[in-house]
């Protein structure tokens, strides 16, 4: 079923743009932290650029149905600093989305009653607020000039849970077997 409400369908866009850009910046981001001797928050940046990826989809697929040219806008940090610089960029990206876009997005379509979007919307919340944390200890580590010590990124690819050295027998948010969870 396609989604029958236009505010939950333009922010459905909207999301979709941001996550998008999100997914490409912390691609290039990741890559500058490598080249500046950081290969493990390369690496978080790379698993948490999936998850983005993952996000994207899934507000893409709500809008099933509704095929045409649409102009979305969305908010984004543009330009290449150095990591710590990077990671501030992705922090406050993640907090803007914790704290401010993705809470409306998910109360409009809960007052909708949009259930494919609201549960988009929820694993992407869920999601976001753990990667806001991550790259806070990313970026205090690579303040004193040092990599994160990690091993794996662990991603869920249906909503985007991110762990660390580990993955729990069902993904916390969604429900997904241990099995699914794609390792960087």
């Amino acid at each position: 079923m396609s989604v029958q409400n236009a505010m939950t369908a333009d922010f459905l866009r909207s999301a979709y743009g941001g996550e998008s850009m999100a997914h490409m910046r912390y691609i290039a981001w990741g890559k500058q932290a490598e080249n500046e001797g950081f290969p493990n928050i390369g690496k978080l940046f790379k698993a948490i650029s999936y998850a983005e990826q993952v996000h994207a989809t899934n507000h893409f697929k709500e809008l099933n149905a509704q095929v045409s040219d649409y102009t979305v806008a969305a908010g984004a940090v543009f330009g290449m600093g150095n990591s710590v610089a990077n990671l501030q960029g992705a922090i406050n990206g993640e907090l803007h989305e914790v704290e401010q876009m993705y809470p409306v997005y998910l109360q409009t379509a809960k007052f909708q009653g949009e259930k494919g979007a609201e549960r988009s919307f929820h694993f992407a919340l869920e999601a976001e607020k753990l990667h806001a944390g991550l790259f806070k200890k990313a970026q205090e580590i690579a303040k004193e000039g040092n990599d994160l010590e990690l091993k794996s990124v662990n991603i869920c690819p249906i909503c985007g849970h991110t762990i660390i050295d580990g993955i729990p027998d069902h993904c916390p948010v969604c429900g997904a077997k241990k099995e699914l969870y794609v390792t960087f």
